[in-house]
């Protein structure tokens, strides 16, 4: 439980927050789809998945320095004059 409660951060305490606030106005608005949808806000950041999932909206980064530089020649095309 410890190792759970460590790895929260202001973003996901945020979004944690914001779901309970959205499943409290839809109740009292009595609008049912604002509380599944409140409820799905706030079981992301509780159990710690996204959109993406965790960190699969990350980007591989290649660190090779010593990248050969490919030389490209461009050759000039003029329209026909009619």
């Amino acid at each position: 439980m410890k190792n759970y409660l460590s790895n929260w951060n202001f973003m996901r305490i945020i979004r944690l927050v914001l779901g309970v606030v959205v499943i409290v106005q839809g109740i009292q608005a009595n609008e049912w789809m604002f509380v599944a949808l409140g409820g799905l806000f706030t079981l992301m950041p509780v159990f710690n998945i996204g959109c993406c999932g965790t960190a699969g909206c990350s980007t591989t980064y290649n660190s090779r320095k010593n990248k050969a530089t490919e030389y490209i020649t461009y050759e000039e095309v003029k329209p026909k004059q009619l």
